[in-house]
């Protein structure tokens, strides 16, 4: 067991190495990140001109929304881990593999969370930056049950983030090109993921049906948890459980892809 942690602990040392690198990179942009934000601030002061209250929330609890939104996804949004595992698949590098004791998920998952690791601090110093412009436009709700059920859907949205993309990357094993999969996959994200839009504001029968699919939990449940758009600890924790069956479920399903797609690779090149 212990020899086992240490195997993925020096995968997720060397992705952190790796993406260190690049931090340059993630770091610019974070800060493009935030010229979003004044968009967003421009459309919604708009929106909230003459409204004291769109859908229960004020404009202050809006704005925090984004803010939050922008920065969970720089700690669990995943990136390129797609088009990577894809790469590897077309490239035959995957065949490395399949002859050492390596899980593949897993080494997938420690680079995966070296990256994340890196992102989530670089987004800090933007969000430091422009603290002072901003501390006026954010309000947080400070119930201890939010740190309890928060940060486990942080987590399983990681899951469901990286299990996605773990699920479109192995479909290389069929197609040559992903990127429609892909592409498609972040439209509804974008949708139904509360990208856009805070989920909250549809109607009361749509964000119900919503809240069934798994694009509800990759983002905008553990925001909302975060800051205040779901109110009641229970509705909250029952949600937490669907989440967690979503993950199961996305797990599943890209271990059937694993299996089956093995049975038709010929092993060329690595």
């Amino acid at each position: 067991m212990l020899a086992t942690l240490n195997k993925y602990r020096s995968v997720y040392a060397v992705g952190l190495q790796s993406n260190l690198v690049y931090r340059a990179n993630f770091a610019i942009r974070g800060f493009f990140s935030f010229f979003h934000l004044v968009v967003v601030f421009i459309l919604w002061g708009a929106a909230y001109s003459g409204n004291a209250h769109i859908g229960g929330f004020n404009f202050a609890q809006t704005f925090t929304y984004f803010i939050a939104l922008i920065v969970v996804q720089f700690l669990v949004g995943a990136f390129n881990e797609d088009y990577q595992i894809s790469e590897e698949i077309r490239n035959g590098m995957i065949n490395q593999f399949l002859l050492k004791p390596v899980n593949y998920f897993a080494y997938r998952f420690g680079i995966y969370l070296s990256a994340r690791t890196v992102t989530g601090l670089l987004i800090l110093l933007p969000l430091l930056i422009s603290y002072p412009l901003l501390k006026d436009y954010l309000v947080l709700p400070t119930e201890p049950w939010r740190l309890a059920i928060g940060i486990p859907a942080l987590f399983l949205s990681a899951l469901i983030q990286f299990g996605i993309a773990y699920g479109f990357g192995l479909l290389s094993f069929w197609f040559l090109e992903i990127q429609g999969f892909v592409v498609l996959s972040m439209a509804f994200e974008s949708m139904l993921g509360g990208q856009i839009f805070p989920l909250d504001l549809l109607p009361g029968w749509l964000f119900s049906a919503s809240a069934g699919l798994p694009y509800f939990y990759q983002m905008y449940f553990p925001v909302a948890i975060f800051t205040g758009r779901i109110d009641n600890p229970e509705v909250a924790f029952a949600m937490l459980r669907i989440q967690l069956v979503w993950v199961v479920i996305i797990l599943t399903v890209g271990r059937v892809l694993w299996q089956r797609g093995l049975r038709l690779h010929t092993a060329v090149g690595g």
